[in-house]
């Protein structure tokens, strides 16, 4: 028998407080959002995703890569465990890496309609080549701070 969900501060989340298992697809995780006690300021939140993997769909090898994700704060905050969960959700999920990287922007801007959003998709190499992926949305407020990502380019044995 299922345990109803913990009641939880932030009106409509449901995976906080429960044990939760990953979800067997991007379309089937859900992703959970909260309200932003700082609207009226323009911030920067950076998720960092260094262990991500996803499926390659024609050979069903593992692909990784490092995932940086950048955006501006509208109304709307991503809850974080079921960011953690929607990421792990691609561990066997099949697709390319252009279509994971962009389509975890675009949900996220849809969820969360930020001011701004941006993530950068560093893969490893597979085949001898990396393949780097970035995508944007919206326009950046003036004056906000953004940090390099932080990941270097991919050098090989150096």
């Amino acid at each position: 028998m299922a345990k109803a969900p913990k009641k939880t501060a932030a009106k409509g989340v449901t995976l906080l407080g429960t044990a939760t298992p990953v979800p067997s697809s991007p379309e089937d995780a859900i992703l959970e959002r909260v309200p932003n006690p700082h609207a009226d300021s323009n911030y920067v939140a950076r998720f960092t995703v260094p262990e991500f993997t996803s499926i390659c769909p024609v050979t069903g090898q593992p692909d990784f890569a490092h995932l940086v994700i950048d955006y501006v704060p509208g109304k709307w905050l991503v809850e974080s465990k079921s960011l953690k969960l929607y990421m792990q959700s691609f561990r066997n999920h099949g697709a390319f890496h252009e279509d994971c990287t962009v389509a975890i922007g675009k949900r996220l801007a849809t969820l969360l309609v930020p001011k701004w959003i941006r993530i950068g998709g560093y893969w490893y190499p597979r085949g001898g080549i990396p393949i780097d992926v970035f995508w944007q949305k919206g326009k950046l407020p003036a004056g906000v701070w953004i940090p390099d990502q932080g990941v270097a380019p991919y050098r090989g044995r150096g």
